[in-house]
Order: structure tokens, then C-alpha cells, then sequence
């Protein structure tokens, strides 16, 4: 059982339903780190913003960025 309930589609607060619709509308589904942080939904909404800002943005494309994530990831031994 987790230690903070993640948020339910339906349940979110009117802070995260912008940033939830938008996952909808992009992937067909709320990514479980989203609506775990909607508990807060201020910070989701940072997190949100820092994500799209470092994903989005800048030279590098997307695709090597996504790598980047996934390479780190592994080196962490993050099974997520």
C-alpha cells in the first residue's frame, strides 16, 4: 500500500484538472507521478512546468533527451 494515495481522475482537485486533461489528451491516461504529486497540487503543477521546460525546450532534440532519462534511470537501477 502506498504511503501517499495517488489522486483518481475524477477526484482531482481544480489545481491539477488542467495539467491532468492534458495527459489525458496526450496519452489516454494520468502518469501515476502526477497523480500522486496532485496530493499537492501546487507542486505538481512546478514539477509539471520544470518537466515540460527541460523536455520541450532547448537544443537537443526530444528523442535524445528520452534516452538521456532512460540511461540514467537504468544506471540508478530504477525499476520504474
Amino acid at each position: 500500500m502506498p504511503r501517499v494515495q495517488p489522486v483518481s481522475v475524477d477526484a482531482a482537485p481544480p489545481e491539477a484538472e488542467a495539467v491532468f486533461a492534458r495527459y489525458m489528451a496526450e496519452r489516454g491516461n494520468v502518469p501515476n507521478m502526477f497523480r500522486t504529486l496532485a496530493v499537492r497540487p501546487e507542486i505538481m503543477t512546478a514539477f509539471d512546468n520544470a518537466l515540460h521546460a527541460a523536455l520541450k525546450t532547448g537544443t537537443l532534440p526530444l528523442r535524445l533527451k528520452e534516452l538521456v532519462a532512460v540511461r540514467v534511470s537504468q544506471i540508478n537501477g530504477c525499476r520504474y
